[in-house]
């Protein structure tokens, strides 16, 4: 027979009342008390009954993701495994679980809006998705609380990397190496992480004075390492061929490496490149790869505290841009030309 909270009361010679407020939180609990049902619950076996906990609060204690990955790499890809990742260990401290949202149940399909009110989440967060999406716009506007990475809504909390920062930290650098003519391969223009980076890229091009001649911006993809080969070969067949070129990710410099090895050149002396978030498997490359580490794991934390905190204080809750610091990594791929000047 499972062991039930009039049980741990008894045990513990308190009240199932006070037993109860120590399983849920309240804030009206001593420490010692707190400390005492806990460990006495543990020693007896006790297991919360999940549903019952779900009809006395009114809440599932369960959180949605919305994860849409157009190029498949799915949770196998390290910025948003890292991420994902901190967001579950953060929910599940707070005694939360996590439910993937997605278009079908077996062979029923539904809207991401649809999939939140079938799984009855407290909460959503929008991780990796079409944030121009009418569908997603349904649900960020519902009742259904939400916080978003890597996109503003209004009125809704969002944690961001500072996108801005990093792109105009690879362009200084490399321009403070010497380097004049910078090209810049981005992803798809789906979220505001890539319009933020397109404008930082420009912005800090004008700040030094840099020529951004047409075709030298050029719309690659994500984590696509064949996109990105076409795109620097193409690059690299112009008459004013980039000596620089900054890629969307980190992944993308094996599609780079490829290119200019087709030329028979070497990234880091005859091709200066660049990645974006700081991964650690390109940490490991040689020549080491230069980038922007992004804190996917603040990052992940961040989401999941703000998003608990909207769920559990909707009347208090702020619904605030939290931004991410990131760091340039210098590495060995951006060539130092001062001395060809």
């Amino acid at each position: 027979m499972s062991v039930t909270i009039k049980d741990v009361a008894r045990k513990c010679g308190m009240s199932i009342s006070t037993v109860s407020k120590v399983f849920n939180d309240y804030p009206d609990i001593s420490e010692d008390t707190r400390k005492q049902v806990l460990k006495l619950a543990r020693e007896m076996g006790y297991q919360p009954n999940a549903l019952a906990r779900a009809l006395k609060t009114n809440r599932s204690y369960n959180l949605g993701v919305l994860f849409v990955d157009e190029n498949t790499s799915g949770l196998m890809h390290p910025f948003f495994a890292a991420m994902l990742n901190a967001f579950k260990a953060e929910a599940e401290a707070h005694g939360y679980d996590i439910t993937f949202i997605n278009h079908n149940i077996g062979s029923m399909e539904m809207t991401y809006l649809e999939h939140c009110h079938y799984r009855n989440v407290d909460g959503v967060c929008l991780a990796c998705v079409d944030f121009y999406s009418a569908e997603v716009a349904e649900l960020v506007n519902s009742d259904i609380p939400s916080a978003t990475v890597d996109h503003v809504f209004n009125n809704r909390p969002c944690i961001a990397s500072d996108n801005m920062a990093g792109i105009r930290m690879l362009v200084r650098h490399a321009a403070e190496l010497g380097h004049r003519r910078i090209a810049y391969i981005h992803g798809q223009r789906n979220s505001s992480v890539t319009e933020t980076r397109i404008s930082g890229f420009y912005r800090e091009a004008q700040a030094l004075g840099l020529p951004v001649p047409e075709g030298y911006v050029v719309e690659g993809r994500y984590d696509d390492v064949t996109t990105t080969r076409k795109l620097v070969t193409a690059l690299l067949e112009r008459p004013d061929r980039p000596t620089c070129v900054l890629l969307p990710d980190d992944a993308s410099v094996f599609g780079a490496m490829e290119a200019a090895r087709a030329k028979g050149l070497v990234v880091g002396r005859d091709l200066s490149v660049a990645g974006y978030d700081g991964i650690r498997l390109t940490q490991s490359l040689y020549p080491r790869l230069t980038t922007v580490f992004q804190d996917s794991e603040a990052m992940g934390r961040q989401a999941a505290q703000r998003l608990i905190d909207r769920v559990e204080h909707p009347n208090t809750a702020p619904s605030e841009l939290v931004m991410i610091p990131v760091k340039l990594i210098e590495g060995d791929t951006i060539a130092d030309l001062r001395g060809n000047l």
